[in-house]
């Protein structure tokens, strides 16, 4: 028996603004409620009031208070971008959100790949390795399959993170798990650096042939290619083979200052966007006045694609290479509140005569895949030795 005098533990007060169980069911029935109706409803529809209801459901009603909110709002951003059907729009959380951003800006901390994330169901396709950087040293090739980070699988949907688990800070180590062209696993550990990486790369060719291969079309892209050209040409070349093999795309604007640098004077892009008029992008008169060819295969996107297919329409440039994706779509990757980024395809392109490649691609003029185990650019690189015969015979 308890004695008299005796106080139960006292409880600890609750403010004001912390609603008791009921009261944040009841908070959550009035703001759904306020949502359903009025300018919300307007502008946001059904589904989209429907989804916000939900939000608010599971933060104020949802029986486990500390139930994890960022990664369901994560999951389900990724699933609704999905859902739209389109195989070029993305969403990213807020981690991959910002190693996008230092990608495309060339210059990141990293181990120096570029990776798709759509192409293989096992993980991250890698398109290209930057060399001397760290994967480059540690042995990463383009055409493996990153399929572990850490120790930790990344693929099916694990993919979307995968980039955030790559990237880092500089000094420290990650070893990846990779699936080989040949079918063979095998580990690799890199050390993150912070890496500039210039999207063109240049070089002379016997035959007085200049061979730039561009990376991307991000950031600098078209400086950076310029100046590449400029040199070979002082060097002598007396004809350009241009190098997209692997290239993901990038910013349109660098595509247009390349295009209209490269090309005479004419229609060179076309843009079509949603909510704006169709734009013919023009190139002034100045050109560079060289025989040229481009080399190209199926991991040739976006810009990549429109670039060869443009140089063939208007400088009549011989393709060699594969059947490229046919992406055909623009898209801009818009911030988020929560640190993350949804890239939505926004318009489509075609080539200056208003040729589309969506779903068709490029078919090159030499079509030719490499042998297994061929390196690109190296002596058994039979792909840009058939570019460098078109040029040498002169077969414009």
């Amino acid at each position: 028996m308890r004695e008299q005098g005796t106080q139960a533990a006292e409880k600890p007060k609750r403010k004001w603004w912390q609603p008791t169980g009921p009261a944040k069911i009841a908070i959550a029935v009035i703001l759904t409620l306020l949502l359903s109706t009025g300018l919300w409803c307007l502008a946001l529809g059904g589904s989209g009031v429907a989804m916000v209801q939900t939000y608010l459901l599971a933060r104020f009603a949802f029986v486990e208070a500390d139930a994890d909110l960022d990664g369901a709002t994560d999951k389900a951003l990724s699933a609704f971008v999905k859902g739209l059907g389109d195989t070029w729009s993305y969403y990213l959380s807020a981690e991959d959100y910002q190693a996008t951003v230092e990608r495309r800006a060339n210059n990141y901390v990293g181990i120096g790949v570029t990776v798709d994330s759509i192409s293989r169901e096992e993980g991250l396709l890698v398109q290209s390795v930057t060399e001397d950087g760290p994967a480059d040293k540690a042995g990463v090739l383009a055409g493996d399959v990153i399929t572990a980070v850490d120790g930790q699988s990344i693929a099916g949907d694990a993919r979307q993170g995968a980039a955030g688990l790559i990237t880092g800070e500089a000094g420290a180590r990650v070893t990846l798990t990779l699936l080989g062209e040949d079918g063979a696993s095998r580990d690799v550990t890199c050390t993150r650096a912070t890496l500039y990486t210039p999207s063109a790369r240049g070089r002379m060719l016997e035959g007085k042939i200049g061979y730039v291969q561009l990376s991307n079309f991000y950031s600098g892209a078209a400086d950076s290619f310029r100046q590449e050209v400029d040199a070979l040409v002082e060097q002598g070349a007396e004809s350009l083979l241009i190098d997209v093999r692997n290239d993901p795309g990038g910013y349109v604007a660098e595509l247009q200052k390349i295009l209209d640098y490269l090309l005479p004077e004419g229609p060179v892009f076309t843009h079509k966007p949603r909510w704006w008029f169709r734009s013919v992008y023009q190139s002034d008169a100045e050109c560079v006045d060289l025989p040229m060819a481009v080399l190209v295969n199926r991991h040739s996107y976006s810009a990549a694609e429109l670039l060869a297919a443009q140089l063939r329409e208007s400088a009549g440039a011989p393709i060699v290479g594969e059947v490229t994706t046919g992406k055909g779509y623009s898209q801009v990757t818009f911030p988020l509140a929560n640190g993350g980024g949804a890239g939505l395809s926004t318009a489509a392109y075609c080539t200056g005569s208003g040729h589309s490649l969506i779903g068709e691609g490029i078919t090159p003029d030499v079509e030719l895949s490499l042998p297994e185990g061929a390196a690109m650019g190296g002596e058994d690189d039979a792909q840009l030795q058939a570019a460098v015969g078109l040029l040498t015979d002169g077969e414009q």
